[in-house]
């Protein structure tokens, strides 16, 4: 999808890209996340990575670095987020916390 943005549209503002990644990328890379949730630090930077790229298309933040390309685009980062919608998640349908007794 990335490759897809790359080809149709050379110059973007942060808005269309935005607009772009939310409609096309992240649905790809959120997919079942919060289930199948990567645990593993080489899953994590590699599904972290697709976002890594994508916001250096945004010309006049390739050289910011990703942190502040984030805070720019009020854009998270997807471990953020996956974390986030597994809380909200319990919180909805009231998940008991697992406790360990003794």
């Amino acid at each position: 999808m990335i490759g897809s943005i790359i080809r149709n549209f050379i110059h973007m503002d942060s808005r269309t890209f935005v607009m772009l990644y939310k409609a096309l990328v992240r649905p790809h890379v959120e997919y079942a996340n919060s289930i199948w949730s990567p645990y593993k630090k080489g899953d994590i930077k590699a599904v972290e990575k697709v976002q890594k790229r994508a916001t250096k298309l945004v010309i006049s933040l390739k050289k910011s670095p990703y942190k502040e390309r984030l805070l720019e685009l009020n854009l998270h980062t997807l471990k953020y987020r996956r974390l986030h919608y597994i809380t909200l998640h319990k919180i909805v349908f009231r998940v008991p916390k697992v406790t360990k007794d003794r």
